[in-house]
């Protein structure tokens, strides 16, 4: 079983660390650092979903995606284009369609910080405000229904920003699944992963075994 583990902007590959550390059972974990994938090329969405992309399609068999934040989008739109390839989608503080308001003032937030803030990301401050930008028109919602694999719908439960599109997105998706984390905020990841590791072994691994009692049946 493999399991593709996708960072948020802002965070980090390590950002899945602990996390990982709390799962059971045996699993592929793969934590790419989309700063690497997309470095040497203008930081769009569009160039770091193609390079996201090629990296799952590099992986063999179907994947476990869990992404949080922009991942969580990456790993929706890879499951949308890639239905034969993808095992099953967490998607954790997840919009499916942009707020484009919201961005646009956290846009000019951006621009009022010191460029050294930005460095921990492993983006320039000009980076960080492109891609944003290149996100606003984003918008699956019109495509949510096509989704036929399992998806596990992951939302702090502190994190205000994001529990409405959490919830539009189970009500949207068929057979997903709603789960709020008690007192964790944004970064459910960081924030709780004892909390978030159980909750996938319990998505993914129930998930798994039931399609290898399916292959069995054949």
């Amino acid at each position: 079983m493999t399991v593709v583990f996708v960072h948020g902007l802002g965070q980090q590959a390590a950002s899945w660390d602990k996390t990982k550390e709390a799962l059971s059972g045996s699993a592929d974990i793969f934590t790419p650092d989309l700063w690497e994938l997309s470095a040497g090329s203008e930081v769009t969405y569009d160039h770091l979903y193609d390079v996201f992309s090629d990296y799952c399609q590099s992986l063999s068999g179907k994947v476990h995606l869990c992404g949080l934040s922009l991942g969580g989008v990456l790993a929706l739109h890879y499951g949308l284009e890639h239905p034969e390839k993808a095992a099953s989608l967490t998607l954790i503080a997840t919009q499916y369609q942009m707020p484009k308001t919201l961005l646009k003032c956290q846009n000019i937030f951006f621009r009022l910080l010191p460029g050294k803030l930005f460095e921990q990301m492993g983006l320039t401050k000009k980076e960080v405000i492109g891609l944003t930008r290149s996100m606003m028109d984003l918008n699956f919602k019109q495509r949510l229904s096509e989704i036929n694999v399992p998806v596990a719908v992951v939302c702090g439960e502190k994190d205000t920003a994001n529990k409405k599109a959490a919830a539009e997105l189970a009500r949207l998706i068929p057979h997903a699944e709603l789960s709020m984390v008690p007192r964790a905020g944004h970064e459910v990841n960081e924030a709780a992963p004892q909390q978030l590791a159980a909750l996938l072994d319990g998505f993914i691994l129930r998930r798994a075994q039931v399609s290898l009692n399916r292959s069995a049946a054949r």
